[in-house]
């Protein structure tokens, strides 16, 4: 059987209140200080605070004891809508009439409309047979004259899982064609020597650095030359030596290539042996993007973020022909997988990571 819970914010109040229990699931809803809404799920092995009314972001992921998430200056989100002034959740949904860093051209904020969207509708799924919890919403934007889509936002917890089955679908609701990209922003935290594996070839021309310095970060001396090391040799940043000039970031474009059954995978194995990791389907996001920030303050890696475009802005990748196409009256959609693995998972998947980089 599967019961329905629908959301809503009187839901939330400041003390934290049970909402459900199922099996080794418990759900609760509370706000945070600044008055946002957050529902706590907890399963055996950890939990995920999700902002169900905001981007329906993931604000935090912990599970066997470690907290997932970025190291950031934001103790809780904060109620805005600008992308850099409440910044530092595990997950946030990216895009969709616009996304990366604004060009000279584009007029849309950086990352779209989308990280901290106002979310009309929000539910929980509790399906006892599947021993599954998810937690979803929906968004719908519409702008006179150019814009209707409603974008629906699921997250799919195991009852012994650490990982996480994340996907994100938009209707074109309009019957004229519209723009679309996306990028899912997966924040992990990086670890002291901890070692990238990935399925790509491992080479200047499948890792290319961005070597254009976006508008809201500031280089510090020696970073032009940090990025063109990087750019001669990407085998450089695969172990994350506390040392390495990760400051204030670098990104990369990374031609992923799928397995057998279509899935591009990337982790980050710790010294312990566990790993963070990411998979996703390459047939629905076409370009692969890696994000690495490591200063006093902030401390996050992207090892694999799921992107229709690379992150030049709207109108620079239209003119590369990165933009999906989205009939009126049709649907897309990604899915991915991301979360933590054991040691002996981590083993496997490192396995089958090399199986599938061969050529």
């Amino acid at each position: 059987m599967t019961v329905r819970i629908d959301l809503a914010r009187a839901m939330f109040g400041e003390r934290e209140r049970p909402l459900a229990s199922m099996g080794g699931f418990s759900l609760s809803t509370f706000r945070f200080d600044s008055g946002i809404e957050a529902l706590r799920v907890k399963n055996k092995r950890g939990e995920i605070l999700v902002l169900p009314f905001k981007g329906h972001q993931i604000w935090r992921a912990a599970f066997d004891g470690r907290d997932l998430t970025m190291k950031s200056m934001f103790d809780e989100p904060v109620p805005t809508t600008t992308y850099l002034e409440t910044y530092g959740a595990f997950f946030i949904h990216c895009g969709i009439t616009g996304m990366g860093p604004e060009g000279p051209e584009d007029r849309h904020p950086l990352h779209g409309e989308l990280p901290n969207a106002p979310f009309q509708k929000g539910w929980v799924l509790l399906d006892e047979a599947a021993g599954t919890v998810t937690v979803a919403g929906s968004y719908h934007y519409t702008v006179a004259f150019s814009t209707n889509y409603l974008a629906t936002s699921e997250y799919v917890m195991g009852e012994d899982s650490a990982l996480l089955d994340v996907s994100l679908r938009v209707d074109n609701l309009k019957k004229t064609p519209m723009d679309l990209m996306y990028l899912a922003h997966a924040n992990f935290r990086p670890a002291d020597n901890g070692e990238l594996v990935y399925t790509a070839p491992y080479t200047a021309e499948a890792v290319r650095v961005r070597r254009s310095i976006p508008g809201h970060i500031t280089p510090k001396p020696g970073y032009p030359e940090f990025l063109a090391e990087l750019a001669a040799n990407p085998v450089l940043h695969h172990r994350l030596k506390p040392e390495l000039g990760f400051d204030p970031e670098v990104a990369f474009t990374i031609d992923m290539k799928p397995d057998k059954a279509g899935f591009a995978h990337a982790l980050q194995k710790r010294p312990d042996g566990t790993a963070d990791y990411i998979r996703y389907r390459p047939e629905q996001a076409a370009k692969c993007i890696r994000w690495i920030c490591r200063t006093p303050d902030q401390d996050a890696i992207g090892m694999a973020f799921p992107a229709t475009a690379e992150v030049e802005g709207y109108s620079a990748e239209k003119r590369k022909g990165n933009i999906v196409v989205l009939e009126g009256g049709k649907s897309w959609r990604v899915d991915m997988r991301l979360g933590l693995l054991t040691a002996p998972e981590t083993q496997a998947a490192i396995r089958d990571i090399e199986a599938a980089r061969k050529p």
